[in-house]
This record gives C-alpha cells, structure tokens and sequence, in this order.
C-alpha cells in the first residue's frame, strides 16, 4: 500500500511538472553607451595678407586629423580663404588653387584713386571660385568681418554676394579704395577684428579655433604715408586681437613672421608653417575636444 501510494505520489509530481510551463527569461537589454556631446567648432581666420596662405596649411592639418570645422570666419585674407572652404573647398584644393594663383587675378590698381586698388577683381575671383554661390547657400556657415568707414562699427557680413563681402573685408586702408554696399563704406576687418573669434561665436560655434598671423608693430620709423598707415593698423590691431583672442579656446599662431605683406612668392613657406603650428597644437585640440564632449 505504501509502495503504491509512494508511485502515485511520483507520477503525480512528474505530471505536474511535465504540464508546468516555464516562463523564458527577458532578454538582457544592452548596457547603454552615454553618447559624447555634438560640439560646433568654429574656425576663425585672422589677416595678415600674403601670410594668409597659413590658413590653408592649418586647414589641411585639421582634415587630415579627422576634425571637422563646423563654422567658419574670416578678416581679410581670412575671409578669402574662409569663403573658398566653407563653400566646399578643401585643403588639398585649396593648396593647388593658392600654387596656381598669379597676384595679377587680384590686382587693378586705379589711377582715379591715386593708385589705389579697386578690389573688383579680388571680388570676381572669389566669386568664381565659389561658383557664384551666395553665403547663406554654402555648406558651412560663413561670415566676413569688415569695419564700417564712417562710424567704425563691426559688420559681420554672413549673407550675400560672396565676393562683395572678402573684398570690404580685406580693403587694406591706404592700399585698398572703401567698398561701398548698400550705401554705406567698408573697409578691412582688421581695424575692429583682427581674428574673428567672436563673429565664431554668433554663428554658434562652442570651441573656437583661432589662427592668428598678424604682424606685430616693429621699432623704427615708418618713411612713407602707407608704412604710417600700416605702422597704425598693426598697432590697433595687436590690442584687439589679443582682447578678442581670450575669448578662443586654442589659439594658433604660424611663424610667418618674416613673410611681407605682398610677398606672395612665399605661399609655399606660408602654407608649411600653417601645417606645423596646427599638428604642435593638436594633442590640445583633441583634449579641449574631449573635455567639451563630457
């Protein structure tokens, strides 16, 4: 009797065991990966004529690092280059297009003006560059920064004719004649903002990159009307660049010191020395990046 009663017990069990029905385990969800902040990097290209040529060897460094400007800005030979990149030009091309440039494409000097350059060339050229394209229409936002002649206001010009633009922002006084737009005259972008970081800043950029390839005053004195000029051009320039130049994150400077004004023969020494300050300075890019993305 127990023997049987003790089967039962079992079978019963076994039945009830079979017919229970186990519920499969949730899959594991995946461990969720904190994705790194979207930082906007600006680019904020300064003046310094021929000396512009650095900006391109800066550019060519940041692409062959995988950093990818989101904005950029630009006064004077800034903005001429400012503009080709940020219409879709990249450094290798803009490396070849600076090799095949003759000074004669920018230069029309009028007589009318006591030789001064008009610009309308240096416009043209831009514009054809960029394929006409207006500013708002490039891939990159873009802004150039000019002065206004007749109340020294900042003008940051960031729509519009491209062309018209770089010329009011690289209009050298003494060198270049004022650009007239919208009936008002401009002139460079360096008498207000030699490095325009802060136009950066408007356009939205949370990390600024400034390339700074100004001259610095010299001892000595100036022997022409021009060097006067230019002598007082550098020295308000030194003093707002380095106001402007602490609002950056990274500050950039090519030693293209002995490099003149005109010296466009030294492009290749300009673009090289572009090249060197970036890649010294890019373990610091990359840790103020990841800082940023935290």
């Amino acid at each position: 009797m127990k023997r049987r009663t003790l089967l039962s017990l079992l079978f019963g069990t076994a039945l009830l065991l079979g017919c229970a029905t186990t519920e499969a385990p949730e899959p594991s969800k995946p461990a969720t990966v904190p994705q790194p902040k979207k930082i906007r990097i600006g680019l904020a290209l300064g003046g310094g004529a021929a000396k512009g040529f650095a900006h391109i060897g800066v550019i060519k460094m940041l692409e062959a690092n995988g950093i990818k400007v989101d904005v950029v800005t630009g006064t004077s030979a800034g903005s001429v280059v400012g503009a080709l990149y940020a219409s879709g030009i990249n450094g290798f091309e803009l490396q070849e297009k600076a090799f095949a440039l003759d000074e004669s494409q920018i230069r029309d000097v009028s007589l009318l003006s006591g030789g001064l350059v008009k610009g309308q060339k240096l416009q043209d050229y831009v514009n054809t560059l960029v394929k006409n394209q207006t500013m708002e229409k490039f891939p990159k936002p873009f802004a150039a920064v000019a002065t206004n002649l007749d109340t020294g206001e900042r003008m940051v010009f960031g729509s519009g004719n491209t062309g018209q633009a770089v010329r009011a922002s690289s209009s050298i006084p003494g060198v270049f004649e004022p650009v007239t737009i919208a009936g008002k005259r401009y002139i460079d972008g360096g008498v207000v903002s030699p490095v325009p970081v802060d136009a950066a800043r408007q356009l939205g950029a949370d990390l600024v990159i400034a390339v700074d390839i100004s001259s610095k005053a010299a001892n000595g004195k100036p022997n022409s009307m021009v060097g006067n000029v230019n002598q007082a051009i550098i020295i308000m320039g030194q003093k707002l660049g380095e106001q402007e130049m602490t609002r950056a994150d990274l500050v950039v400077r090519p030693k293209v010191g002995k490099i003149g004004a005109a010296d466009f023969d030294q492009k290749n020494v300009a673009i090289l020395e572009g090249e060197k300050a970036m890649l010294a300075l890019m373990p610091e890019l990359k840790r103020k990046l990841a800082e940023k993305q935290k």
